[in-house]
């Protein structure tokens, strides 16, 4: 009995050992190459490269430390034989989710509330082969112990527009919950094709109105989020809002290119964000990066249906904006409306700065790479103001393909707070057709290498 007892524990010391060398070597992929040669030649228009932290010493520093943990799939265990006591399941199914149609959020808020309050590592599962319904639903914490949900199987939003009458915002909510894995494979479907019929973007004569975003981590940390599958929003898809040490990858995002407003991944006031090997197009950005955002990495995306990878819109309504130490490094954009893009709006203040794109492939983009500080998204023309958010020290490295527009480089900066350090090496960007692609660079401090084109000077 002894000697089986010792064969079982040696079992899950090596299931626990192999997963956490799994996820750590997730975590430790080497990072982008460095700029170097061009450095020197970029101080001339601004440029400083040491203004902010890099990315990577983020995770040096030990600040994601906390996503290094092992998870235990209990399901392998069984089939081993094995019975884990430090690892409790949380199967949804047994507290009356039925996954015939019917309404599941009550049993989903019941097996959260058992999961949440385990003192014991917990694996709440969604069994696949299965589809729920739900209405609005918000995920509380802080949870007693490091938690994982396992979505296999598909969840299905609630249709019925007055199930959101008291939060129109968000649909699935994961609020103040740290130390949280989700993963498994499965899908999240918003629905959305009511909300966008009703939108004022696709029919005039209704209300401008808020709709739900499909899923929000909300003042979380310490997250990872990893091959799903999220399609037909509400909304946004996916939003990290006011979370810190975050790794999402493997996610696949997809939504009708005139879906309204359908952000595939909305990033605001969140630190330290890592978001790579994931395939996403909608009908609006792909990425969209917003004040109060910093150290945030994004590598190996597809972007397209959409309107590419933008950081902004910031300074709206003349309020203040910050967003800095943002790296896009490995990217493929196809048939997007732009491709790479600060937007700001007239009235506002702050700074976007620290800002690298590099390695990116665009194929029939229009806009490739823009900088608009005259920003203007609304029925009524924007008055002229002298205050803007001031964009500095931005580097685009590594960038062909072709355009979409005549225009392949567009730098529409303020007047009175022109872009700083804009800093282009090996670009070649090319009209699609027969044309000359051209660029219109206004109120830029700038530093052009050798091999780029077009050239603003």
């Amino acid at each position: 009995m002894a000697r089986q007892t010792r064969q079982v524990q040696l079992a899950l010391y090596f299931i626990i050992f192999f997963s956490l060398f799994s996820r750590y070597n997730t975590l430790k992929e080497d990072p982008p190459s460095s700029y170097n040669n061009y450095f020197e030649v970029a101080a001339a228009a601004g440029y400083d490269p040491q203004a902010y932290p890099s990315y990577f010493s983020a995770i040096g520093d030990g600040k994601f430390k906390y996503l290094m943990r092992p998870t235990t799939d209990i399901r392998s265990l069984r089939r081993l034989g094995i019975t884990s006591t430090s690892t409790i399941l949380v199967d949804v199914d047994d507290f009356g989710a039925t996954s015939d149609g019917a309404d599941d959020t009550e049993a989903f808020e019941k097996a959260w509330k058992e999961a949440c309050s385990s003192k014991a590592a917990v694996v709440l599962e969604v069994p696949k082969e299965k589809s729920y319904l739900l209405k609005p639903i918000r995920f509380s914490g802080p949870c007693n112990s490091n938690l994982t949900i396992q979505i296999h199987g598909t969840i299905e939003a609630s249709d019925d527009m007055s199930d959101y009458k008291q939060d129109n915002r968000h649909w699935l909510i994961f609020d103040s919950v740290d130390n949280l894995l989700i993963e498994g494979g499965g899908n999240i479907n918003g629905n959305g094709k009511i909300w966008w019929q009703n939108s004022c973007k696709i029919n005039q004569d209704h209300p401008c109105k808020d709709a739900p975003t499909a899923l929000t981590f909300y003042k979380s940390k310490n997250l990872i989020v990893r091959n799903l599958n999220i399609q037909d929003a509400q909304q946004i898809h996916v939003s990290f809002d006011t979370c810190t040490n975050v790794q999402a990858s493997g996610l696949t995002v997809r939504a009708p290119e005139k879906s309204p407003n359908t952000d595939g991944i909305h990033i605001t006031n969140t630190q330290n964000i890592q978001i790579t090997k994931s395939v996403i197009g909608t009908g609006d950005d792909c990425i969209s990066i917003v004040s109060g955002s910093q150290n945030v990495q994004a590598m190996g995306i597809t972007c397209g249906p959409g309107h590419g990878i933008s950081i902004g819109s910031l300074g709206s309504g003349n309020s203040k904006a910050y967003v800095s130490g943002v790296t896009v490094d490995g990217a493929k954009l196809s048939g997007t409306t732009n491709g790479v893009r600060i937007k700001t709006w007239q009235g506002g203040s702050g700074t976007a700065s620290n800002i690298k794109f590099q390695n990116i492939e665009m194929d029939n983009v229009s806009n490739p790479i823009i900088i608009d500080q005259n920003y203007c998204d609304q029925d009524k023309p924007c008055k002229k103001q002298s205050s803007a958010v001031q964009v500095k020290n931005v580097v685009y490295k590594n960038i062909k393909g072709t355009s979409a527009s005549e225009v392949a480089t567009k730098f529409d900066c303020s007047e009175s707070h022109p872009c700083q350090g804009i800093v282009l090496e090996n670009v070649n960007l090319q009209e699609q057709g027969d044309r000359t692609a051209k660029a219109i660079c206004n109120n830029v401090k700038l530093s052009e290498g050798e091999t780029v084109f077009p050239k603003c000077t």
